[in-house]
C-alpha cells in the first residue's frame, strides 16, 4: 500500500491510499480519483515530505499515540457530501462482505495465525480477525503484510 497527498483545482488537500503507484496512475488516468470536499476529478499529487522508515521498531506506546493522533485528525475532518458518503459506505460494505465470504475468521488469534502463515508453519489462506495496535505494529515490523478491514464510520444517526 502507498499513500499520496493529493490536491484538486480548488486547492483542497487530502490523502488517498493505493495498492501501488501504478494503481494510482491507472485511477488518475481514468478520472476515478475524486476530491472528497468538492467532487472535482481533476486531482494531482501534492508536493510532500518523504516518509523515511525508522531503523528501529516503533514501540506499542508510540503506535497507540499515533493512532490517537489519526483519530483526532479524522474527528476534525469535514463531512463528505451525502452522495459521496453513501457511495463510500456501499463500497466499504461490499469489501467487508467479500472478505467475510471468502476468508476464515480467526478472532483474536489473528496475529498468531498471520505469523504462522508468514513463517511457513501453516498453509497460507485469507484470514480476518482482531489485533491490537501493538500486535499489528509487531506484525508489520516482521514484514508481515496486513490491511485493516474497512468498516463504514458510525454516524450520530447510527448510534
Amino acid at each position: 500500500m502507498i499513500v499520496f497527498d493529493l490536491v484538486c483545482r480548488s486547492g483542497h488537500r487530502f490523502e488517498a491510499w493505493f495498492r501501488s503507484a501504478a494503481a494510482h496512475d491507472e485511477q488518475h488516468k481514468a478520472g476515478q480519483i475524486v476530491c472528497p470536499e468538492c467532487g472535482d476529478t481533476h486531482v494531482e499529487k501534492a508536493l510532500t515530505a518523504p516518509n523515511i522508515a525508522r531503523s528501529r521498531p516503533v514501540s506499542a506506546d508510540a503506535a497507540m499515540a499515533a493512532a490517537g493522533e489519526i483519530c483526532d485528525m479524522a474527528a476534525g475532518a469535514p463531512e463528505l457530501p451525502d452522495p459521496l458518503r453513501r457511495e463510500l459506505d456501499q463500497v466499504l460494505n461490499r469489501v467487508r462482505a467479500h472478505v467475510e465470504a471468502h476468508c476464515d475468521y480467526v478472532g483474536d488469534r489473528f496475529a498468531e495465525e498471520a505469523r504462522a502463515m508468514h513463517y511457513g508453519e501453516t498453509t497460507p489462506r485469507g484470514i480476518y480477525g482482531e489485533a491490537t495496535t501493538a500486535e499489528a505494529a509487531d506484525l508489520m515490523d516482521e514484514g508481515i503484510e496486513l490491511t485493516p478491514l474497512p468498516t463504514p464510520p458510525r454516524r450520530k444517526a447510527d448510534a
